[in-house]
């Protein structure tokens, strides 16, 4: 088959929709079929298209309602649509997040594909986050009618399209190249690790106060941060000001995230609200490390079963420290959460999320 695989983010930026579509795209690929990438052209200047992608309108930055800022498109040219449609000629267009401005309305309007759509986000329920779902619910509902078939990556990230429509939705979970993963063995030096942005939402400025209730007890444990964010200056302040043992790396490359994933003890991702899934859990439970994380209802899709062990209110300092202190020192409870681990990851492989999107294609 021939796939456009819709992104109405900067490609280049890096995040979990654009990790999802360019995994989808090498999976399609390995199986034979001719899987396309379309996506804004982003600010930076790139003269030219990646192999696998075509480039087309132009990104602008966007306050999300996630207080963080994305590249998504905002000028598509209707003939650089109708050249690309004819060019390709898709018998599937899979569009990720289409209620995003404007890439996915364009192309929808002028389709002859199959179309299906996939929603990725679960937006906070914030006065922010309602303001804008007033604003976008009128452009989301008029797209709606062009779709033919509907997925989502869990229940949370289905709420906002189920609230406009009873049109019927097959879950998908996002998922990981478990290939990439191995378990590891823990560092002599232990340390809990986080990875992902630094912002409000993720509550990293909950895992510092823990960290420091815990340091009273084992002075020798560390916080490792990777990654960037409006919030760094201020985090990074504020653990030097309370004498908390964190270092914050910044960004890092994947082989630096896959070892500090194996040699980490506790993999820890507090976030409080905003989270649809959770592909930062999956990593940690392919690399067998014990999670502890925010009680949301994206995590909670993940973390089923004995992984419940994990989840905790972040704001709730001494519970947080408790269940840290729990992951990091009981080797029974460790040891019941590693075998709930290596018992659930096979099914997010995204070998298996991909055989549900071609039977959905073939399906359409």
């Amino acid at each position: 088959m021939k796939i456009g695989l819709v992104c109405p983010y900067n490609l280049f930026r890096g995040g979990g929709v654009q990790e999802c579509v360019l995994a989808v795209q090498a999976e399609l690929n390995k199986r034979g079929h001719d899987a396309i990438i379309v996506t804004p052209k982003p600010r930076e200047n790139h003269t030219e298209e990646p192999k696998g992608v075509r480039l087309l309108g132009r990104a602008t930055d966007m306050k999300s309602p996630f207080h963080t800022t994305a590249q998504v498109s905002v000028s598509v040219d209707p003939n650089e649509v109708d050249s690309l449609l004819e060019q390709e000629n898709f018998d599937v267009l899979h569009f990720h997040e289409p209620w995003v401005p404007l890439l996915s309305r364009q192309i929808l309007l002028k389709s002859n594909a199959r179309n299906i759509a996939t929603f990725h986000a679960k937006l906070p329920d914030t006065v922010m986050s309602q303001t804008i779902k007033r604003v976008i619910t009128p452009y989301t509902k008029s797209v709606l009618k062009y779709i033919d078939v509907f997925t989502a990556v869990s229940d949370p990230a289905s709420a906002y399209l189920r609230a406009l429509s009873d049109v019927p939705i097959t879950i998908v979970p996002n998922g990981i190249d478990l290939a990439k993963y191995r378990i590891g063995k823990p560092s002599k030096s232990p340390y809990v690790f986080y990875i992902g942005r630094l912002e409000r939402r993720k509550g990293i400025k909950f895992l510092l106060n823990a960290m420091a209730k815990l340091q009273l007890t084992y002075p020798d444990i560390k916080l490792i941060l990777a990654g960037d964010g409006s919030d760094r200056a201020q985090l990074e302040r504020y653990a030097k000001d309370n004498k908390i043992n964190a270092e914050f790396l910044g960004r890092i490359d994947e082989a630096t995230k896959l070892k500090l994933l194996r040699e980490a003890h506790v993999f820890c991702s507090p976030a409080r609200y905003g989270e649809s899934f959770g592909i930062v859990l999956l990593e940690a439970m392919a690399s067998g490390v014990p999670i502890v994380a925010g009680c949301n209802p994206g995590y909670e899709t993940v973390l089923t079963g004995t992984g419940r062990l994990s989840l905790v209110d972040p704001s709730d300092t001494s519970e947080f420290t408790r269940r840290l202190d729990l992951m990091l020192h009981d080797e029974a409870v460790r040891g019941i959460w590693k075998d709930w681990a290596k018992a659930n990851i096979d099914q997010y492989d995204y070998k298996m999320v991909v055989d549900q999107y071609v039977r959905l294609y073939e399906a359409a």
